[in-house]
């Protein structure tokens, strides 16, 4: 099994000589980062390698999380799985995101009418993050699992989110991955800044391929929740197979468009009501 080291290791902010940051408390919040998609149990071993902490913090860190609920130990292996701790931590921050009760019937609408499946995503750093998706019943190739990620440039849903971003904010997120993603700027980099353009002349931005090979998607950017600070955009993906040629751009794209300046009226008219 190859380990993979997490793209942030544990320097940079750990090891600033800032005071005012709980160190011990930020280690175990990178061990459980450290756990991907697909359920893999991790040793001790391969956390040290994805997180750069030394091995003995590691063991105390999962003995820890494991005792308070959040790490499942698995004696056979000797390795840890995430628990059910992690499930109920996250689920008052999704109960809050009250854009997902009053967007769903009409994405599920939308979702049947195109054979596809349309979701709302996050930005959360240099990823998006998918808080809500409906899907047709015919669309079994794809469907994005809430709370799964996928960096920014590599999707029409976060390079809507990119262009929520005012220009300095963009410039900023730019250089990071330049620094940090060389190679995946490099590929996907000419993609963000056409979108962002599109976005700001269309309102929709398209992507085919770039994430999963069968799927091509538009999306759009939503707003900025004035009271959480998330950035929210809403996408529509559907198999390459039943798409006609420039159907993203003369159909789903402004489709989507007005699904999206819907959604932004409903989410206007809860605020008002109070």
């Amino acid at each position: 099994m190859s380990v993979v080291p997490l793209s942030k290791p544990i320097s940079g902010a750990l090891a600033a000589s800032d005071t005012s940051i709980a160190r011990t408390l930020a280690k175990g919040l990178v061990v459980l980062e450290a756990f991907g998609a697909g359920g893999s149990a991790l040793g001790n071993a391969e956390i040290a390698v994805r997180t750069g902490l030394p091995r003995p913090t590691v063991a105390r860190l999962t003995r820890t999380l494991a005792e308070l609920g959040y790490l499942a130990y698995e004696p056979r292996g000797a390795k840890y799985r995430l628990w059910g701790g992690v499930l109920k931590l996250a689920y008052p921050l999704l109960a809050e995101m009250g854009l997902r009760q009053i967007a769903r019937p009409t994405m599920q609408d939308f979702a049947d009418s195109v054979r596809g499946t349309v979701s709302l995503g996050i930005r959360y750093g240099q990823d998006m993050i998918y808080v809500e998706t409906a899907r047709s019943t015919e669309n079994l190739h794809h469907t994005p699992d809430i709370g799964s990620s996928i960096p920014l440039p590599r999707s029409a849903m976060g390079r809507a989110l990119w262009s929520l971003l005012d220009d300095k904010s963009a410039f900023a997120l730019r250089r990071q991955f330049e620094r940090e993603a060389p190679d995946l700027w490099a590929r996907f980099g000419a993609a963000v800044e056409q979108a962002r353009r599109d976005c700001a002349e269309r309102g929709f931005c398209v992507s085919r391929g770039d994430w999963v090979a069968q799927i091509h998607a538009a999306a759009v950017p939503l707003f900025v929740d004035p009271t959480t600070g998330f950035a929210f955009a809403i996408n529509c993906g559907l198999p390459a197979y039943r798409l006609r040629p420039e159907q993203l751009e003369e159909e789903i794209g402004p489709r989507l468009v007005a699904l999206a300046a819907n959604v932004r009226m409903l989410v206007e008219r809860r605020r008002s009501s109070g």
